[in-house]
């Protein structure tokens, strides 16, 4: 083996070790919202979501590297059709629902600032 394919071969090693470390890493790494999104559960409130609504991923992107931590539950089996037995009794009918503790919903993409004044949490700074 020539000498440029054993030092392209390392370099093309070595930037694929670092891109794989950043991911895993980036998925790992605490949210700046992970209180937040903790104290959203702890405060009684769920997020009811499907897998395949552009809805709820728009909602879980605001939380970032956060959204590990949100007291979420899918209502969609895999084939993309049918729903949970939790969100039919919860009457769960669109995407994302929120429902808080004293019952009360919040439907459709809810903004941080709403989610915060809702149930109490505090937002950082």
């Amino acid at each position: 083996m020539k000498t440029s394919t054993i030092v392209i071969l390392a370099i093309t090693i070595a930037v694929v070790g670092v891109i794989g470390y950043a991911v895993a890493h980036k998925q790992t790494a605490p949210g700046k919202l992970d209180a937040f999104a903790t104290c959203l559960g702890d405060k009684g409130a769920k997020f009811y979501g499907a897998f395949w609504c552009p809805h709820c991923q728009a909602q879980k992107a605001l939380f970032g590297n956060s959204v590990k931590k949100l007291p979420y539950v899918e209502c969609s089996l895999p084939d993309g059709q049918t729903r949970t037995p939790i969100c039919i009794e919860k009457g769960i009918t669109s995407y994302p629902t929120w429902i808080l503790k004293d019952g009360s919903r919040l439907n459709g993409e809810i903004q941080l600032d709403e989610l915060a004044s809702s149930t109490g949490c505090t937002l950082p700074q």
